[in-house]
């Protein structure tokens, strides 16, 4: 999402629909792009269908998976696993929609906490939690690895 752009809709209309199995390879080729130490598809296959877990997917209007996101539901507390948006899909504002629809689906499931780790250097990821209402609770230190870098905790409170 490092080149996303707040302050405009998105470009292209998506459907936000629960996560299948079937869907798992495209998922996993945007997580390993996406991410350093990436999931394998034995965990996104695990949690599919769980109580407990949302997974979602964005699909176009060609059917293809442009990205996905991860909510693990305790009680009335949540947290944001993974997000991802697939890369030549970036610019396009599908990772702030997404973000927006995961909200309403959080407040939907009278979640009172959503909380989520990000990379101290994700700037963009950073500004899009911090305009949504997140706030900084917390560090982990060492907490990503190539490279090495400290997770933020990030809360937001509905």
């Amino acid at each position: 999402m490092a080149t996303e752009r707040s302050d405009m809709p998105a470009t292209e209309p998506v459907v936000v629909r629960a996560m299948e199995a079937r869907d798992v390879p495209a998922v996993v080729a945007i997580e390993e792009d996406a991410f350093t130490t990436p999931w394998h598809a034995e965990t996104f296959l695990a949690l599919v269908g769980r109580p407990g877990h949302e997974l979602l997917v964005c699909e176009s209007p060609e059917g293809e998976i442009v990205a996905y996101a991860v909510v693990s539901i305790v009680l009335d507390q949540a947290e944001l696993a993974n997000i991802a948006v697939r890369e030549d899909w970036r610019g396009r504002r599908i990772g702030s929609s997404f973000l927006d629809r995961i909200l309403e689906k959080v407040r939907e499931r009278e979640i009172r906490e959503l909380f989520l780790e990000v990379r101290e250097s994700n700037l963009v990821g950073r500004a899009l939690y911090e305009k949504r209402g997140f706030e900084e609770i917390g560090r982990r230190r060492d907490y990503y690895d190539a490279p090495r870098e400290d997770a933020l905790q990030l809360v937001k409170r509905f």
